[in-house]
Formats: structure tokens, sequence, C-alpha cells
């Protein structure tokens, strides 16, 4: 006999059993409800491009990062390292059949051969909701707005949303003289709460000497209320100008919306990618900062034109799956789920399995989820498989299944109810389903 090949999964990847599998896709689920109740609809991309596609303005960073190989065919291809920039790709090719503005989001896994820690794995699941063909402050704000309210509606509401524009920033850098070092000096501030201030300054100082370093960790490190860190920005800026009229107008819609407490105006949120023109934010829970943002994005004015001639402005934001579900995870607000059916039929005949069939069919017809055990063994054996595959009941069938007198067993509790009707079972089985959340 051949040896076996060792089972074994690459580092930064993982398998997903049913019950965590069942616990993210309900996640998605409320995510994407979230995203419809705004209008916003599905798309989808291949996850193989043309490398040239995913580089040509991902920066060093996205080089560094992205799995990158010659196909079968002599083609140069690599793995999605994000969804914005093929959705860059989508909009160009498929101009002609989107009506504008554009508001769409797409669910799927990226790539990005990074290390591993806590909540930020090699393979994972992004949630990117995008708004293009729009350059208004109320696009800003309505994906600002999606941002804070999706969170809210899987039951993160303790959170604070950082926001800054890259416009402003790159005001500030012309008058010091570094706006030609802008990449570089973005990319150090991106890094700030991870390396830390001595560690930044030094980047910082290599790419634009002493003297700029400190202006820019001063710049950077404004505080102090939106208004008065806004006066502060707009000042070293140059004075007022259309970016700080934008962060301005978005403060307002904040205000208009009862919001403005989710909000805070922090000059050290730059967004390490280079397509980013405008304004970005990033999201952080507040009973766990350590975790990192759990949602990020903003304003890319010309991301499409490496593809089309045509300029199409576009504002979005990306929820990272996988940090979120570890985020929500130590705080207590996730549980695992056993299975998609809270109730088992269990199958005392096989001969009767197309009864038992029938009978799950009215239960599915209202809306009970309805598995059908399919092989005649004890009723204790069935009681533990059902709880093995986190079943809560097995409905037990007289000999007129879909028109008799059933009997339920509540796993949990071993308890036993007899002669209950459909009606009696249904309710039963549905009431908690009716109160399950995330």
């Amino acid at each position: 006999m051949a040896d076996l090949i060792e089972p074994r999964i690459l580092k930064g990847f993982r398998d997903f059993l049913p019950a965590a599998e069942i616990g993210r896709r309900s996640l998605v689920e409320k995510i994407e409800a979230s995203f419809r109740l705004y209008g916003f609809v599905p798309i989808d991309t291949p996850a193989l491009e043309y490398a040239d596609i995913l580089l040509g303005k991902g920066g060093g960073e996205t080089e560094r990062q992205i799995y990158r190989f010659t196909d079968n065919g002599g083609r140069d291809v690599a793995l999605r390292f994000d969804l914005t920039v093929p959705f860059a790709r989508f909009l160009a090719e498929h101009r002609a059949d989107l009506a504008l503005p554009f508001k769409c989001y797409h669910i799927a896994k990226v790539w990005r051969g990074e290390n591993t820690q806590r909540g930020r794995y090699r393979e994972f699941t992004q949630c990117d909701f995008d708004c293009v063909g729009s350059d208004s402050a109320a696009a800003d704000f309505e994906i600002l707005l999606m941002m804070r309210n999706t969170l809210s509606a899987i039951g993160v509401k303790d959170i604070t949303i950082r926001i800054n524009h890259r416009g402003l920033f790159n005001r500030f850098l012309d008058r010091i003289g570094c706006r030609g070092k802008s990449a570089e000096i973005l990319r150090a501030v991106d890094k700030l709460a991870k390396a830390g201030r001595d560690a930044t300054r030094a980047a910082l100082a290599e790419t634009a000497g002493a003297e700029n370093a400190a202006k820019v960790l001063a710049y950077t490190g404004a505080g102090g209320g939106f208004g008065e860190t806004l006066a502060g920005l707009t000042e070293a800026a140059g004075g007022p100008c259309p970016e700080s009229e934008r962060l301005s107008l978005i403060r307002r819609f904040m205000e208009d919306t009862g919001t403005a407490s989710s909000f805070v105006l922090d000059p050290s949120i730059a967004r390490g990618l280079d397509y980013y023109t405008g304004v970005v934010y990033e999201t952080f829970i507040n009973e766990l900062p350590e975790i990192g943002s759990v949602c990020s994005g903003g304003r890319y004015d010309n991301l499409v034109g490496l593809y089309s001639k045509e300029k199409l402005s576009g504002v979005g934001a990306s929820i990272g799956l996988d940090r979120l579900i570890a985020a929500l995870e130590a705080l207590g607000k996730s549980r695992p789920r056993g299975a998609y059916a809270r109730a088992a039929i269990a199958c005392t005949d096989e001969g009767a399995c197309g009864a038992y069939q029938a009978l799950a069919e009215k239960f599915r017809e209202r809306g009970a989820a309805c598995e059908v055990f399919t092989e005649a063994k004890k009723l204790t054996w069935q009681f533990a498989l059902a709880e093995k595959k986190g079943a809560e009941f097995v409905i037990i069938p007289g000999e007129a299944p879909a028109a008799g007198k059933l009997a339920l067993r509540e796993i949990s509790g071993r308890q036993d109810r007899e002669n209950l009707d459909f009606e009696e079972v249904l309710d039963i089985i549905t009431q908690g389903a009716r109160e399950d959340t995330v």
C-alpha cells in the first residue's frame, strides 16, 4: 500500500467545521441585509487576475504580499490582494452596463502573504461596499453611516470611527516641501499605532529629514474635539480649502443624523494604500482597541483611471470578517451554532421515510428548518446524533406522521412531550429561532 499523504494545511489558512461556518454565514447574512437596506447590490469578480491588473497602483507593500505565479499557459497571474482593485477593473470593463452612481457590495475571500496574528490570516474574507460615480460629501457620509449602522446591526455598538482627509494632509506636506515624498510618509504614519512614535520618527526622518519628521508627528498628533482639530489642521495646511470644507460638511451631516458621538477626526489615520485620495477612515471597537480596525476605507477619486480614460470618483469601505469574528468572540457576543436545522425527525421505520419527508415539508413550508434521519436505529442513538449535530429537538412521529399526534424530545433538558399536534410542535421549535441572535 502506498504511503499516505499527511493531511495538513498551509500556515495562515483554515478549515471551517460546520458550527464555525454556520456562525460565519449567519453573520454575513446580517451584514448583507444591512447593505441592501441602503440600496446596495451584490457583484462578484474572479479570484485570479492578471498580475499587472492588481499591481498597477498597489504600492510596494502590495507587491511584497501578493501571491503571484506563472500559470500553465505562461501567463503572469496573481490572487487578488483586496476587493478594491478588482472592483476598479470591473467598473472599467462593464461601465456601459452600469447606472451611476453605482452602489454595490462584494463579499469574498482575498489572499495576502503577510505575518499571521490574532484575527489576521493569509486567506480571509472581506465585505466591501462602494459608491462610484459621485464625488460628493453626501456619498462619503453614507459610507460612514453604513459602517456605523452595519456594525450596530450585528451587536457592535460601542465603536469609534476615526476619519481624516488625505488631501488635507497632502496640502500640509506641500507647505513643508515634502509633497513628492507623500507615499512614503503616509505609509510610515499608517504604521504609527503599531510601530510607536520613536520608530515612526526614525522612519520619517530617513525619508524627510529630522525637522520635517517632527512637523509631521506634530500634525498627526493634533487632538481635541472635531472642530478644534479641524481648525488646527486647516491652519497647518495653509488655510481653508475644499478638503477642510468637505470635512466640515461631513461633520454637519453627523450632527443632523445624531451620530456625531461615533466619529473622531484623527490626523494620524493615513491608510497605507496609494489609491486613496480623499476622506479615509478606520473603525475601532472601544472595548477591544488592541485588535485594530475592523472596518476601514476611503475615497479613491481616480482608481478606475488605471484601466479607463473615464474618470470615476469612488468611495467605499471594507469589513474584515475574520478580525470582526475574533473581536465578537473575545467580547462574548458570538456563540457557535451547531446546525441550520433546530429539529430532526426520528426514523422508526425506514419504509416510512417518504411520510417523514412529507411531515418535514410541512415544517419547512412554515419556515422551520427540519432534518430527517434516514436510519431506523434506537431512539437513544438518534437523540445522541441530534445532540452532536447541534439540533435542539427531535420530533418522533406516530403511525400517521403528517396528520397524527407527535412526540417531541428537547435535547438539552432531556424532556419529552407527548400527544402534540403539528401547530404545537411548530410553535415550540420556532420560538428559540425567533429569539436567536448572533
